[in-house]
Order: C-alpha cells, then structure tokens, then sequence
C-alpha cells in the first residue's frame, strides 16, 4: 500500500500552512520514528553542515538532536510555496543540559512527492543564547495551541 501525507501538492496557501503546521506538530512531538515517516524511504537532508539521507539517518539524526536541545519547542511558518515546494521559516527555544537556552533561527526548503512526502529538505539554522525570561515559546502540551501566536505575531 502506498504511503500518502496530505496535503498533496501542489500547494496553495491554505494547503502550504497546513502542511508547515503539520510538520510543526509532528517535530514538537519529539518522537523521531513518527518524525521520519512524513518523508521519502530516500529523502535527502542538509541541516545546518550536515548532510543525510534515508529514513534510518533521519531517526537517528533526530535522536540525537532532541537527547541534546532539551524542552523543544518549534514554530513554522511558510514563507513561499510553489506547486510541490515550500520554503518555511522556523524559531525553536531549548535548553542545553547546563540549563543554557536558545531560540534557533532557521529557513527550510522543502520538496514533496506526489503522494506529499517529503523528499529533500534543506535547512539553515543559527542558533542565539537567550536568557531564560526571554522565552516566547510558553505553552503546555506537546504542541503550539491553535491560538497561541505564530513567528510573525512574536515579532520574530
């Protein structure tokens, strides 16, 4: 049986902002199996220096991340879509073991299939130390609540 994450493409703009929050929900929830299964068998990452492919790399790449940047917490927004691409841009808090917070800006440039799974993602991220009463990302729950403020409501 085949596999199918809608939204397919091609995308407009109701479709691309579901798809992102979608993404957004899935990566919040910070299991890496789940994860993993929005892509292709094959799908090609860059992130950051970084440079993966297949599924087994994806779960083991996001492994590592979320045993590292502790209390993730993600939002997406799409900045641009065309037929089966999106480019989104994304802020993420999280604390290192120290206790030591970041907010993570980054740009994704996303590739679907027909089927809408992602097929090649390409990710530039800087990271910025930020004190802990700077945080934005303040909610309960796995995932940012339907009225909760996305980036551009943040300012960010």
């Amino acid at each position: 049986m085949a596999e199918h994450r809608p939204p397919l493409p091609p995308f407009d703009a109701r479709t691309a902002a579901i798809k992102a929050r979608k993404a957004e929900d899935a990566w919040n929830g910070r299991d890496p199996l789940a994860v993993s299964l929005a892509y292709t068998q094959d799908s090609v990452w860059r992130n950051r220096s970084q440079f993966l492919s297949g599924r087994e790399a994806i779960v083991a790449f996001l492994t590592h991340k979320w045993e590292r940047e502790l209390d993730y917490r993600l939002i997406k927004e799409v900045w641009a879509f065309h037929e089966n691409r999106i480019a989104a841009r994304f802020a993420y808090e999280w604390h290192d073991a120290q206790g030591h917070w970041f907010r993570s800006h980054g740009n994704e440039q996303w590739e679907f299939d027909e089927a809408g799974l992602m097929r090649r993602r390409e990710a530039s991220i800087n990271d910025v130390p930020i004190a802990e009463g700077e945080r934005r990302f303040l909610w309960d729950g796995p995932v940012r609540p339907a009225g909760f403020p996305g980036l551009s409501a943040l300012g960010l």
